[in-house]
């Protein structure tokens, strides 16, 4: 890698795949032009989109077009993903996520339309760069990592004045939500805020079963995934929230609390939360077992 923001995934196109039988020209068709009726509202409202119900309400009426079903997306008020602040006058929380497709802004925007920070080719992404752009995003040029610190400064600078945001640390899409590693430089902000980090998991499945279907990598472009999941049986997103890492009164650096939540998010496992000041101790070396006798059996 050059610079911090230059990633390579190893994912391309061909790791796209249907993990069902499609569906049926008339209903490609069918969600083809509901698809289009759903982008036309989104146009028509223009700065609008700038109010966070309407913005949820497209995002959603966008996902229902294309047949996919939101899972973990609960109803407007139930906040059973959104990451809040510290309280009134606290700083926001910074929301972190694995990335696969541009179907995950959507589906985040329909859950908790928040402030994004992105790379700046989302801007260019047909109806998504649209709603990034309506929902106040943030866009990041990684093609200038001096630039990094300014950055990291204003993200923090948001935080710190209560709002909360959500970032994509692995800086490039992968086909499945364990795959890819955390950058850690957005977290530092978090750090300098005193702002919680809210892990987030995003995962696609086709009937019950994982889907590589909505990936959307490599050199591919936005017209052939669209097609894609225009043709996706049963195709559902799901958000699944873990909990909050904070980081006011703790002794994380940043490459710890990048490493957290990157087990939070790629492995799904609940991440015990650092106690004020306190490193955790390395493990003390084991005994070798007796050389007699049925062997030990060791537990994780």
């Amino acid at each position: 890698m050059n610079g911090p923001w230059d990633v390579r995934s190893v994912c391309t196109p061909h790791c796209a795949g249907h993990a069902a039988p499609r569906v049926p020209a008339r209903e490609t068709a069918r969600r083809a032009a509901a698809f289009a009726t759903a982008v036309r509202r989104v146009l028509a409202d223009g700065d609008l989109l700038a109010d966070p119900v309407r913005l949820r309400a497209h995002a959603r009426a966008l996902l229902a077009a294309l047949g996919i079903e939101a899972e973990g997306i609960q109803a407007e008020g139930a906040g059973a993903l959104a990451a809040a602040g510290t309280g009134a006058g606290g700083p926001g929380t910074l929301t972190v996520l694995n990335h696969i497709s541009w179907l995950d802004i959507v589906a985040l925007l329909a859950a908790e339309p928040t402030t994004l920070l992105a790379k700046r080719e989302v801007g260019r992404w047909p109806v998504v760069g649209g709603l990034a752009r309506r929902a106040g995003t943030h866009f990041i040029d990684r093609t200038s990592p001096r630039r990094l610190p300014h950055t990291v400064r204003e993200l923090s600078d948001l935080l710190a004045a209560g709002r909360s945001v959500a970032v994509f640390p692995q800086a490039t899409t992968w086909c499945t939500a364990d795959r890819g590693a955390f950058r850690r430089a957005t977290f530092q902000a978090a750090l300098d805020a005193g702002a919680p980090v809210r892990p987030l998991t995003v995962s696609y499945t086709q009937q019950g079963r994982p889907s590589t279907v909505a990936a959307f990598c490599g050199d591919d472009t936005f017209a052939a995934s669209l097609r894609r999941v225009l043709t996706a049986r049963a195709l559902a997103v799901r958000l699944t929230a873990h909990p909050a890492l904070p980081t006011a009164g703790t002794a994380l650096d940043r490459r710890e609390l990048a490493a957290r939540a990157e087990h939070a998010v790629l492995r799904g496992g609940t991440v015990r939360p650092a106690a004020a000041a306190i490193r955790p101790p390395r493990p003390a070396p084991q005994a070798p077992p007796p050389t007699t006798g049925p062997p030990l059996r060791q537990h994780a």
